[in-house]
């Protein structure tokens, strides 16, 4: 919670808000565990919930502030956004350079946030 409220001014932003970028920050070792994270978060539960109906998980995210920009900085960002531990060991394994690896780092995150800023200001 203090990490999301820390992160939540510059989750807005972006389009996003701070339990967003807290999941994606625990979500390092493993990118899919993200969304279930952002879901814990929102229902304040130290527990993976099964939600199986999507009016139910649709209501959740509208009760906590989503809207169509943050619906469009999430897919965006889910897609450009730093890749997880494995696969960052694996490019310095592969490329046996810090250089690059910090580079497939950098190159998605950056993207990622320049495409939500845009989206966040032009709606």
């Amino acid at each position: 919670n203090h990490i999301s409220n820390y992160l939540n001014p510059i989750g807005v932003i972006i389009g996003l808000d701070g339990v967003i970028l807290t999941a994606f920050l625990l979500g390092f070792p493993a990118n899919e565990i993200v969304l279930p994270l952002i879901i814990m978060g929102y229902m304040s539960s130290n527990i993976m919930i099964d939600i199986s109906d999507l009016q139910v998980l649709k209501n959740l995210f509208v009760n906590n502030g989503w809207n169509i920009v943050t619906a469009i900085c999430m897919i965006i960002f889910m897609v450009f956004h730093f890749p997880c531990s494995t696969t960052m060991i694996t490019i310095y394994k592969e490329t046996k350079s810090i250089k690059w690896t910090i580079l497939s780092v950098l190159l998605p995150f950056t993207t990622g946030i320049l495409l939500c800023l845009l989206v966040n200001f032009i709606s």
